[in-house]
């Protein structure tokens, strides 16, 4: 559109359904510091009320039709999305077009919903292979936007009102930001004709800076009387703009991947030392991370954080054609099992656009996995082995866990 929205559709035969929404280049980083919080806040306001329904009435219009409705907040995007029959498409980028842009922030609601939050938070305290991803990020990215949580913390949420939604929704909801995706059983022409009606009026503006990221690593150590020790290390790796991503992504599947990786194989299957360990990669517009988790028991976590290192060391040398075959095969499977989900390939238009400003063809994302070799495995495992330290942070009975300090010597020697 003439205003910067952007509309992106797949038609996939054969179906009767379609999976369409909204995403907006707005997330946990594009916050201040005492808005941390507010993206995901403001996106359980989205289905509170607007200015014509009600939340009852949001929720019936998608239901009374047998769909489904929902939304979702990362550190980058926002999402509302809906998954409904062919001959309803029209109606639900009505409905998520208006719970974007018509929110009411009725002050009842904002308390209801400020108590949910404050409970999500509760919980997400009381995971603890849930918020140790939390604190590793903010020890990777610390005193950023990119290390705080999408949650926030109590004291911000306490504090939001509708003033400050609002302002948040003028700052960073700018039509440049704005990506309407559609796939499945889905007419291209119609949905272009929904999107304008929905959006078109909307006036072009800045979307608002972006802090770049600058991975720093440290560590953070919470010791509780928990019935496992809580492991979690992360290296910071390309952003998914850089060509090395595809040889990034390739290495932790190896690494850590699936039940055939080394760590898995070493850690749990060998050495029995845990029953959960995996390693993945995750990249933003600007940096990315290598993130492996275990947990085991207070007696062995040592063990088994010297084991991570010496794998990721042993992979730089030893890594096999096999098993770099083997993860490329894993990659374009899981690919190509996605996009016979229309949610999962509306999600992916939505977020090719957001990167790249077009949608690359599946081939061609192909020939960048195909591309990586042996070689550029083991020389990405030996870079990740000289990059220093990376971040750490162990949760629950870790007095015995090696430090940063430790581990980072490990890694040198």
């Amino acid at each position: 559109m003439a205003n910067g929205v952007r509309v992106v559709t797949e038609h996939m035969p054969g179906l009767q359904s379609a999976s369409v929404g909204v995403w907006v280049n707005a997330g946990g980083r594009h916050e201040r510091a005492e808005q941390n919080g507010i993206a995901h806040f403001l996106e359980h306001m989205a289905f509170k009320g607007t200015e014509t329904r009600s939340a009852l009435q949001i929720a019936e219009a998608i239901e009374d039709v047998g769909g489904y409705i929902n939304a979702y907040t990362s550190r980058e995007m926002t999402a509302y999305y809906a998954r409904i029959l062919a001959e309803d498409v029209g109606l639900a980028l009505d409905v998520i077009s208006d719970i974007v842009l018509n929110p009411v922030f009725d002050p009842h609601e904002i308390e209801v919903e400020r108590h949910v939050i404050l409970q999500e938070i509760g919980q997400a305290l009381d995971t603890p292979d849930d918020i140790i991803f939390d604190w590793l990020q903010e020890t990777a990215f610390p005193n950023q936007p990119l290390g705080r949580t999408i949650l926030g913390p109590a004291s911000c949420v306490e504090s939001f009102g509708a003033t400050d939604l609002s302002g948040f929704v003028a700052e960073r909801y700018a039509p440049g930001n704005i990506i309407v995706a559609a796939a499945g059983a889905v007419d291209h022409d119609a949905v272009v004709r929904s999107a304008e009606s929905a959006f078109a009026h909307l006036t072009a503006h800045d979307g608002g800076l972006v802090e770049p990221a600058s991975f720093k690593g440290g560590e953070r150590r919470v010791e509780k009387g928990l019935e496992q020790a809580h492991f979690a290390l992360a290296f910071e790796t390309p952003g998914y703009r850089e060509e090395a991503i595809w040889t990034a992504q390739i290495f932790s599947t190896a690494f850590g991947g699936g039940m055939s990786s080394r760590l898995f194989q070493e850690a749990r299957e060998k050495r029995g030392l845990c029953y959960t360990v995996f390693a993945q990669t995750g990249a933003y517009s600007d940096s990315g991370l290598m993130t492996v988790y275990a947990g085991t028991s207070h007696e062995e976590v040592g063990e088994l954080a010297n084991l991570t290192i010496d794998e990721l060391k042993r992979a730089a040398g030893d890594m096999t054609p096999s098993e770099v075959a083997r993860a490329r095969a894993q990659m374009k499977a899981g690919l190509l099992m996605g996009l016979e989900s229309p949610s999962s390939r509306a999600e992916r238009l939505a977020r090719l656009l957001a990167i790249w400003d077009r949608v690359p063809p599946i081939e061609e994302t192909v020939s960048h996995i195909d591309a990586v070799t042996t070689g550029d495995v083991r020389d990405f495992a030996a870079g990740l082995a000289a990059s220093g330290a990376p971040a750490l942070a162990l949760y629950g009975p870790v007095k015995a866990a090696p430090g940063l300090d430790r581990l980072a010597e490990r890694l040198a020697a």
